[in-house]
């Protein structure tokens, strides 16, 4: 594992994993919303995007932590193992919301500076559809890549844990 795909519904846990991760195999962790984001929720132009996400999967060693489906067909080559947190709508709801009340009004280390925690109808509703709307989706494409590359895909917590487990004696 050397460059790295950490995907899912936004609460399933991508930024936790990834920093787990991070903390215990030393590779360069990238938050994508940290490079996507500008100040006060201003998004990046899609060429300045795909241009920033070009760059960065150059990188011989990265962990990515983050969805954002329209890159992946950068990302998804330069992978090399690709990792679903696959969580009920449930927790990601209730992860969410513990997330925006901890953090209301702050920015979170996850995020470039002036992206405040906020509520958001809009994303609230993202996460409320995401699993009937994309995972089936990405699931397909998943499967499209099993031969070429490592995936993961995490439904339960105890898996989690078995995977850094194994990380750990290796």
């Amino acid at each position: 594992m050397k460059r790295i795909m950490i995907i899912g519904c936004s609460g399933s846990g991508k930024s936790t994993f990834s920093r787990k991760l991070n903390e215990l195999t030393q590779i360069p962790l990238v938050h994508l919303d940290q490079k996507y984001w500008k100040p006060n929720w201003i998004e990046s132009s899609k060429e300045d995007w795909r241009n920033t996400i070009s760059e960065i999967v150059k990188e011989d060693q990265w962990i990515m932590d983050g969805n954002y489906s329209g890159t992946w067909d950068l990302r998804i080559p330069r992978a090399d193992t690709i990792i679903f947190l696959d969580q009920p709508t449930y927790v990601c709801l209730y992860r969410v919301t513990k997330r925006i009340i901890a953090n209301y009004g702050k920015t979170r280390a996850d995020m470039p500076d002036d992206c405040p925690e906020r509520f958001d109808l809009q994303f609230y509703h993202y996460v409320l559809i995401y699993n009937m709307t994309r995972r089936k989706s990405n699931l397909k494409k998943l499967e499209g890549w099993k031969k070429e590359k490592q995936i993961f895909i995490f439904r339960k917590e105890k898996d989690i844990k078995a995977f850094f487990e194994n990380i750990k004696r290796s």
